[in-house]
């Protein structure tokens, strides 16, 4: 296996395919690179490297007890980039993978990235707070906590059954292996990395970052998000960013990426292109 030790001793998995200018993906919680299989393929066919990083404490990457934070992510990241000498890099990064975008490019990006995109991502703060008085109350993610440790399994089933990829909606057609997917990644991981992840990504305040960030940006989320609403995260992020981009779908959840990449590969591309 690929891998990057860091300078605190954890071992980062990465897959690297393909050549050309590269592009990062950073995953979701509590998933793995692998959540990315639709898009690497996608772009390796394209004419592009790929990377896709697995987080500390999921997918192949160490089951370490600590670091499981955004400053950490970032850094593990950073790690990556560097070890592999990425330049004229785009990042994308997909929920929680969006907030350790958003951290890696305001911190250890400068000089090394052409472009950010930000897919039903978390920045600037999920809970509700006064930089997002629309984000969701602290006794959601307490409920998250409460599920994973009770039983990691079956709240991993229930999450990617109903709300991830909105197959509890009324005509929705339920896929079996996009559902075993999910749960494989999810399992594949740590459960105390999970726990503490929970954290990172509901109460790390991006707020400055994306203030900071400079290189053209792209916003996309579907609006029938049940996981990270909408309101207080695309809309605030193409406000708070310099050079935003806002593409919202009407009636696409969270997990858009996997149900509707024949929508979604095209217009990753046309920006990354444009």
């Amino acid at each position: 296996m690929s891998t990057v030790t860091t300078k605190d001793g954890v071992q980062i998995f990465y897959k690297d395919w393909g050549h050309g200018q590269p592009i990062v993906f950073h995953h979701g919680w509590p998933l793995s690179s692998d959540d990315w299989d639709t898009q690497m393929l996608f772009f390796v066919q394209q004419g592009y490297r790929v990377i896709g990083i697995d987080r500390r404490g999921h997918g192949r990457s160490s089951q370490v007890s600590d670091g499981h934070d955004m400053d950490h992510y970032a850094a593990d990241a950073a790690a990556v980039v560097e070890h592999l000498n990425l330049g004229n890099t785009i990042h994308i990064g997909h929920s929680t993978g969006g907030g350790e975008a958003t951290r890696y490019v305001a911190r250890h990006g400068k000089d090394r990235v052409a472009k950010l995109v930000l897919v039903a991502a978390v920045p600037p703060i999920m809970v509700r707070s006064p930089n997002n008085p629309d984000g969701l109350p602290i006794e959601v993610f307490d409920a998250f906590r409460k599920s994973l440790a009770a039983n990691r399994a079956q709240f991993y089933r229930d999450v990617a059954a109903n709300p991830f990829y909105g197959f509890n909606r009324a005509g929705a057609k339920p896929l079996d292996g996009v559902i075993e997917n999910w749960w494989r990644q999810g399992m594949m991981g740590g459960a105390k990395a999970h726990y503490d992840g929970i954290k990172a990504f509901s109460e790390t305040d991006l707020t400055e970052d994306l203030k900071s960030i400079g290189v053209p940006t792209l916003v996309m989320q579907g609006d029938d998000d049940q996981i990270v609403p909408y309101k207080g995260a695309a809309l605030l992020q193409a406000k708070l960013l310099k050079r935003a981009t806002l593409k919202l779908y009407p009636g696409y959840p969270h997990g858009m990426l996997t149900t509707y990449s024949e929508t979604i590969n095209p217009d990753l591309l046309a920006f990354i292109k444009g």
